[in-house]
């Protein structure tokens, strides 16, 4: 796409660099669903190794990354390149093959043993092996560098130059102005707490045609996307016409299936919208976690949460699950948007899941600095769990070990679910502005909303930084007043 060839011979010289993420992301895709437990310490040299041949590969373009940052007359697209390629030369120069061996050895190897804690409840199972991560995490941001706290170097790794500055100053309007809808909520009565569909079993293979049906109402296509199962739902983008996803059955509370599987559609669909013509590139991925997070909420909560596409699923479900036939489309409405503070961060309803994720952003933060030990962390997590939702865990399967980021070794990942909420509250509020959303999902038009986001966001692949996008788009970034209006709206009014 590049008329200079500085900035053409750094997209060929990306091109093996693009292969081994390619690779990468089969592994993982792989361990996640197929791998046998026990291969765990070869996938973990693998991946190593490929992380190795990456960062060689990455750095041997510095000069002519070097050489193009002092161009002039350079267009977007171009600029894009040079920003994203020296993102990348930056943290391979920085952090130590053998440091980056280590990381990528021990959480493939933690990767496994936390499944097995979770099944177990047992965190001293997997203590040891988040200890090693937390001290891994704390060289590597030494290494990375930072100004403030050392917490900002991992951030900005999945959100471009996002600070604790900014999520502190989202969180400090967000969590009280949500407390203040839930109790709301909670006192009017106006949606359920409990709705009697939670705890009616389910077929699988009825609840797997049912997915399969969201897929065809969402519009994913036959020949570049699939859907697979997995104990932690997620999506996995290799070449942009190879987006792979997984869901979850649990055999009862129908709902968590039906909404694992539009969340990670959200994300699919971001990957499957970047323009053709970026693949192979710096720039064919998404520009950020934030961003990305932002099209799955958009997708589970905005518009699978709402009145009108319940009724577009209800024949679906009804044909299906024959316990439905009971319940007409609002009361299933209903008990898609049931109010509950739960202790389980990825069942949490859309007024109290930010109050898990501030949970964890405390937590990591007090690890990076080192102010918290490994040992403390399930009592202070459980402490936490019952100041913001008040609820205490019973056990560490629901309480600190629920979640898979940590054995990755994702610290600065959890914040970006928030920023997803809150960039998606900004989307409804500017795709409001041109069309009738209401009226697009009533009729199945969701194309035309795809259409929207293609135009808007996900074509542009990671051409634009994430604040650069908003600004584009919203003339402002990360503002969570949007999305709280839109929580006052639906469940107060």
């Amino acid at each position: 796409m590049s008329k200079n060839p500085v900035i053409s011979e750094i997209v060929e010289g990306y091109k093996p660099i693009w292969a081994l993420d390619h690779v990468s992301a089969l592994l993982e895709w792989d361990m996640e669903t197929y791998m046998p437990e026990g291969s765990a310490k070869g996938r973990g040299f693998a991946q190593a190794q490929a992380a190795l041949m990456k960062q060689k590969t990455t750095t041997d373009l510095t000069a002519l990354v070097t050489k193009a940052e002092k161009l002039s007359g350079l267009d977007d697209y171009d600029r894009g390149v040079v920003r994203v390629m020296k993102r990348d030369i930056d943290y391979f120069m920085k952090i130590p093959p053998k440091l980056l061996e280590d990381i990528q050895r021990t959480t493939t190897e933690a990767t496994v043993v936390w499944r097995e804690a979770r099944k177990k409840s047992d965190f001293e199972m997997f203590s040891g092996y988040l200890e090693k991560i937390v001290d891994l995490k704390r060289q590597e941001a030494d290494k990375l560098g930072y100004s403030g706290h050392p917490y900002n170097a991992l951030l900005d790794k999945f959100e471009e130059e996002l600070t604790t500055n900014d999520v502190d100053r989202i969180f400090s309007p967000l969590v009280p102005n949500l407390k203040k809808i839930l109790g709301k909520v909670q006192s009017e009565g106006k949606f359920p707490s409990k709705h009697p569909l939670e705890s009616v079993s389910y077929q699988t293979e009825a609840m797997r045609r049912v997915n399969e049906e969201i897929l065809k109402i969402l519009g994913m296509p036959d020949k570049t996307f699939r859907m697979d199962v997995s104990t932690h739902p997620f999506t996995t983008a290799m070449p942009i016409d190879d987006v792979r996803i997984t869901t979850r059955y649990e055999g009862k509370d129908f709902k968590e299936s039906i909404f694992s599987t539009i969340h990670e559609s959200g994300h699919a669909i971001y990957e499957l919208q970047v323009n053709p013509s970026l693949d192979y590139t710096p720039l064919a991925r998404a520009t950020s976690l934030g961003v990305h997070e932002s099209q799955s909420r958009f997708w589970e909560n905005f518009i699978g949460r709402s009145k009108e596409f319940t009724e577009v699923l209800y024949p679906t479900l009804k044909s299906n699950l024959p316990f439905i036939s009971g319940h007409n489309p609002l009361d299933v409405y209903s008990y898609f948007c049931t109010v509950k503070p739960s202790l389980i961060r990825v069942e949490a309803d859309e007024l109290t899941y930010n109050f898990h994720i501030v949970l964890r952003y405390e937590i990591e933060k007090q690890l990076i600095a080192g102010k918290l030990q490994v040992s403390e962390v399930p009592s202070v997590w459980n402490d936490a769990m019952e100041k913001y939702v008040g609820i205490r865990p019973k056990n560490d399967a629901e309480g600190v070990l629920q979640d898979v980021h940590w054995s990755g070794g994702g610290f600065g990942y959890f914040p970006t679910y928030s920023l997803g909420n809150v960039i998606a509250g900004m989307f409804f509020h500017r795709i409001k502005k041109d069309m009738d959303v209401k009226e697009a999902v009533r009729t199945a038009g969701l194309s035309k909303i795809k259409m929207w986001l293609k135009e808007k966001i996900h074509q542009y692949g990671a051409i634009y930084s994430p604040k650069e996008l908003q600004k584009r788009l919203f003339g402002e970034e990360y503002n969570p007043e949007w999305l709280v209006r839109y929580l006052e709206e639906k469940y107060t009014t």
